[in-house]
C-alpha cells in the first residue's frame, strides 16, 4: 500500500483538529452525563467508520476490510481498558468533573506511545519475517491468560508505579481542581490527579503490548495500523463515560476478548507460511465473538440493576468506592480529598 506523505499529514491534521474541538468543548470541568457521552461516542464511531469508507474508495475493499478488522479489534480491546480506568478512578476517588481532563491527556499520550510501538513493530516485521511467529505465540498465551484470569482485576494499592511515584515525586493528598501541579512553599508539588494520569498512561502502555500484535495479525500496513488505532483510541473517553457504570454487566467480556486474541494469534501464525485467511472472514469471526460475548453478558445480567463496586466509578457523588477511598462532593468546593494511603509493595 503506497501512502503519500500528504495522506499522513492529512490524518494527523484531522486528529489534531478533533482533539482541539474536544478540548474546547470540555474546557470547563463538569460532570459528563450519559446523553453527552452517547453523542460524542456516536461522533467518534461515525468518524472511524467514515474513514474506512475513504480507504475503500481510495485503496479498495481489501484494505478497507483490513482497516475495519483492525478498528474492531482495537475498539473491542478498549472496552477492557475502560474497565481498568473505572477501577483506577474509583480507588483514587477522582471527582467525575475532573476525569475527562485525565483521559484527554491519557489519550494524547496513548497516541504517541502507540505510534512509537507501531513504528517499531513495522520495522521488526520488515527486517525479520519470523517475528510474526513470536507475535502469534504471544497472542495465544495472552488470550489464554485473559480467559484463565478473567475474574481478577487490577489492584492500585499494590501498584509499583504508585509506590515509585510517591517515593520520588512530592504529592499532596488533595485535589486542586483540574491542576496536575501546584506550588507549595515555592516548590512544585504534584496533585493526586497527576498520579492518576501516570497510572492511566502506564496501563495503556501495557494494553498496547497486547493490542498492537493483535492488529498486526489482520494488517501489516503501518498506515492502516496507525489509523485504526487512532480512531479507536479517540473515542475512548466518551466510551468510558457511557459504559463505566455498566461494566458490572459485561461478565463475559474478558472471555470474548481472550478468544479474539487466540483467534488472531492462530491467524497470524498460519499466515506466515501455511494459509492466509481472507480478511473478511477474520473480521466476521471477530465481530461474531464480540457480539456474542456482549449479548450473553447483557442477557445473563438483565435483572441486575445495581452497579458493582468496580462498575461504580464514583468521584464527586459521595459514595464509597473500591479500594477504601471515600469520594466527596466537590460541587461547591475547589478541592477534593483523595485517599493516598501508602501502597503495599
Amino acid at each position: 500500500m503506497d501512502v503519500p506523505l500528504w495522506a499522513w499529514f492529512a490524518v494527523l491534521g484531522v486528529i489534531l483538529v478533533m482533539l482541539a474541538i474536544d478540548l474546547f468543548a470540555h474546557r470547563d470541568a463538569h460532570v459528563i452525563g450519559v446523553k453527552e457521552a452517547a453523542a460524542w461516542s456516536a461522533l467518534w464511531v461515525a468518524l472511524g467508520v467514515a474513514f474506512g469508507g475513504v480507504i475503500w474508495w481510495w485503496a479498495g475493499s481489501e484494505f478497507a476490510a483490513q482497516y475495519y478488522a483492525g478498528y474492531l479489534i482495537e475498539k473491542s480491546l478498549a472496552i477492557d481498558n475502560v474497565f481498568v480506568w473505572a477501577i483506577i478512578f474509583s480507588y483514587f476517588a477522582v471527582p467525575r468533573q475532573y476525569q475527562h481532563r485525565v483521559l484527554f491527556y491519557g489519550v494524547v499520550g496513548a497516541l504517541i506511545f502507540r505510534g512509537a510501538f507501531i513504528a517499531a513493530g513495522s520495522a521488526l516485521i520488515a527486517s525479520f519475517a519470523w517475528i510474526l511467529y513470536i507475535f502469534g505465540a504471544f497472542l495465544l498465551v495472552t488470550g489464554y491468560t485473559m480467559i484463565k484470569k478473567r475474574a481478577e482485576h487490577i489492584d492500585p494499592s499494590k501498584s509499583k508505579v504508585v509506590a515509585l511515584f510517591k517515593r520520588f515525586v512530592p504529592t499532596t493528598d488533595e485535589y486542586h481542581g483540574q491542576k496536575f501541579w501546584i506550588r507549595r512553599n515555592g516548590a512544585l508539588v504534584a496533585t493526586p490527579l497527576l498520579l492518576v494520569l501516570v497510572l492511566v498512561e502506564t496501563t495503556d502502555i501495557i494494553f498496547a503490548v497486547d493490542s498492537i500484535p493483535a492488529i498486526f495479525a489482520v494488517t501489516q500496513e503501518p498506515f492502516l495500523v496507525f489509523t485504526a488505532n487512532a480512531f479507536a483510541i479517540l473515542g475512548l473517553r466518551a466510551m468510558y463515560f457511557l459504559l463505566a457504570d455498566l461494566m458490572h454487566r459485561f461478565v463475559y467480556l474478558k472471555l470474548g476478548l481472550g478468544l479474539v486474541l487466540i483467534w488472531v494469534g492462530v491467524k497470524l501464525v498460519l499466515q506466515v507460511d501455511i494459509y492466509k485467511m481472507p480478511t473478511w472472514l477474520s473480521l466476521g469471526v471477530v465481530a461474531l465473538i464480540i457480539a456474542v460475548s456482549i449479548a450473553a453478558s447483557l442477557f445473563s445480567t438483565r435483572n441486575d440493576e445495581s452497579p458493582s463496586e468496580i462498575g461504580s466509578v464514583a468521584g464527586g457523588d459521595g459514595r464509597p468506592v473500591d479500594g477504601g477511598a471515600q469520594a466527596v462532593d466537590v460541587s461547591d468546593e475547589p478541592r477534593a480529598r483523595a485517599d493516598l494511603r501508602e501502597p503495599k509493595s
